[in-house]
């Protein structure tokens, strides 16, 4: 039997499959591979990286993720991932604060984009995020 974070995997896969980074070239999946990797090993926290862009980026629903076989302690921290049209990026961050998987996830994920030539705008607007996720 799959872990979560081995089920999630292979849905992130298919559901980002013929999806690149911004250079056209690199497959979207080694973005979710390189976040994984900077999480802690826990299976939950691995199963949110894994899925943290699926409800935004693809046609996938929480209820298909359901459908899957992804549960709802997994599905509830990737929705409060997912920057709903109209909240401001400083109202989606300080949501993500209270989470703690989505908080975890959301950490791997800004570094993984820092590595990944992000412009000047980009690095403010990270280096923001970052202080304000790891405030006490």
């Amino acid at each position: 039997m799959k872990s979560i974070a081995e089920l999630a995997s292979v849905t992130a896969y298919y559901a980002h499959k013929n999806k690149y980074r911004r250079d056209g070239v690199t497959p979207y999946y080694s973005h979710l591979r390189d976040v994984v990797s900077r999480l802690p090993d826990d299976d939950v926290t691995r199963a949110v990286g894994w899925l943290h862009d699926v409800l935004e980026d693809t046609d996938y629903t929480p209820e298909k993720l359901r459908e899957l076989g992804i549960p709802d302690n997994v599905i509830f921290p990737v929705i409060m991932l997912t920057k709903e049209k109209g909240a401001s990026y400083e109202q989606y961050i300080e949501a993500l604060r209270y989470t703690t998987h989505a908080k975890q996830v959301k950490i791997a994920d800004i570094l993984s984009n820092l590595a990944d030539t992000p412009t000047e705008r980009q690095i403010v607007k990270y280096a923001k995020a970052l202080l304000k996720l790891i405030e006490h």
